[in-house]
């Protein structure tokens, strides 16, 4: 365990004492119902203030669709435009080079982007092997118009290989796509790989949907093209709602496929035309979720209150508290009860931590076991492969012919991780177990999951 300089171990204190405190005032829940939550990866928790915030304005507002000219209605839209420009500033990004497209999550702004890029048989679609699903999903509108795939792969700490080169974009448009946090192993892929791809010709694809909860992203500095994210992952509510934000001339370049109600001026039937609308309303099609939408200023209110910095500062001490006690978790003959997945250092890397419990024979166990049991004493972890299959190909070492092989024996409704294991045979992990920490994990979290590990595998 690095031992902490006394400036160090004096600025823990305090923000010891200060992130107790909003424990107990925010989420006194967790402890009235004794929960160690620690699945913030996969969603943040809402705060007693923001509820409060929420309710005052929903109690006392007149609030109906957006799209009339009653008073409900044009309260809806200046309720959009103010938290539109409000994402923009907490995200630094200038209204003149940036626009908010509200979505359902950061998924639907994902998709927007793809189904929309002008992708043709001359472009390169560029992703890093670790991505979220709805990353690597756009694969399938690249290949559509016989596009090259690139992926670029990882090394042993699933961080992007150093060696590796961005490819040369093609002559048509092309798009280069990675996460700004893996949601699989915490790795923190550099920004400056932003600057790197536009540089070489690429437009630029950032998913900030797992490092936007902890850590602050300033678009005046890192100049993606569109940018997803999840506000019930920044701070637990609203769900429903989520954003992409984007450059106006990377906006736009996208070709919509099609067009909504809200997204055009005007639609003619008899003649067979139609207008989209400019900007971020072309993009919304439908009735936006204008309820859930203002609940975002103040979630964005509560980490601004609290600071982004500090929260990030407090998830890395916890993280590296978390993974010292999994290195040191210890069956009784000195072999390792845990495998870590990613780095083993909190050394650009997020709160998220991914691992398997070994039997002393280092036979992996079977995580579901482990995350019903968790579940049963109120400790909240995530089993599986967390939709990041590239990321998981590499932690879990699986061969690709024997992948193939199991893959093609599980047919539509076949597949399970379970089965998927059992035909993969011994020695091989199918998934794993992932706890992730935030804004009101303490120490005491950390703890009461290495104890329940180590009881655990010291029963196998």
């Amino acid at each position: 365990m690095r031992i902490l300089s006394g400036s160090e171990a004096e600025r823990i204190e305090a923000d010891r004492a200060s992130f107790a405190a909003l424990r107990e005032t925010e989420f006194s829940r967790l402890e009235e119902e004794g929960h160690a939550y620690l699945d913030y990866t996969g969603s943040g928790l809402h705060a007693h203030c923001q509820m409060e915030r929420y309710r005052e304005l929903i109690e006392h507002a007149l609030i109906g669709n957006p799209h009339s000219h009653n008073p409900a209605s044009v309260y809806a839209t200046e309720l959009i435009e103010r938290t539109r420009a409000r994402v923009l500033e907490f995200f630094s990004a200038d209204p003149a080079s940036y626009t908010v497209i509200f979505t359902a999550n950061a998924s639907a702004a994902i998709k927007l982007v793809g189904e929309s890029f002008p992708f043709r048989a001359d472009s390169v679609y560029a992703l890093l092997e670790d991505n979220h699903n709805s990353v690597n999903g756009l694969v399938e509108y690249a290949k559509r118009v016989g596009a090259t795939i690139a992926h670029l792969p990882l090394d042993a700490e699933l961080r992007l290989d150093p060696a590796t080169r961005l490819p040369e974009p093609g002559a048509g448009p092309s798009l280069f796509a990675f996460p700004a946090q893996s949601n699989f192993s915490g790795v923190r892929h550099p920004l400056a790989l932003v600057d790197r791809a536009r540089s070489a010709g690429y437009r630029v694809l950032l998913d900030a949907a797992a490092f936007a909860p902890t850590s602050r992203l300033d678009l005046s500095k890192v100049k993606a093209d569109f940018v997803c994210l999840s506000f019930y992952k920044m701070f637990g509510f609203p769900t429903g709602v989520g954003a992409l934000i984007a450059r106006h001339e990377a906006l736009a370049e996208l070709e919509r496929p099609w067009f909504a109600g809200g997204t055009v001026d005007f639609v003619s039937v008899q003649l067979g035309r139609h207008q989209l609308r400019r900007g971020a309303e072309a993009f919304e099609d439908g009735t936006p979720n204008f309820l859930g939408i203002g609940g975002v200023v103040p979630g964005l209110e509560f980490l601004d209150q609290v600071g982004v910095d500090a929260i990030g500062r407090w998830v890395r001490y916890l993280t590296a508290r978390l993974l010292d006690g999994l290195r040191a978790l210890r069956h009784a003959d000195g072999s390792p009860m845990v495998s870590l997945y990613g780095p083993d250092s909190v050394v650009d890397r997020g709160g998220t931590v991914a691992f398997n419990l070994l039997r002393p024979n280092g036979e992996v166990i079977e995580f579901e076991a482990i995350e019903r049991e968790a579940g049963d004493r109120r400790i909240h972890l995530r089993g599986g492969c967390f939709c990041n299959p590239g990321a998981a190909e590499i932690a879990f070492g699986f061969p690709a012919d024997r992948t193939g092989d199991c893959l093609d024996r599980l047919g539509p409704g076949e597949f399970s991780v379970e089965r998927f294991g059992r035909c993969l045979g011994p020695g091989y992990a199918a998934g794993a177990l992932r706890a992730s920490l935030g804004v009101a994990s303490n120490e005491e979290d950390v703890d009461r999951l290495l104890a329940f590990l180590a009881e655990f595998a010291a029963r196998q």
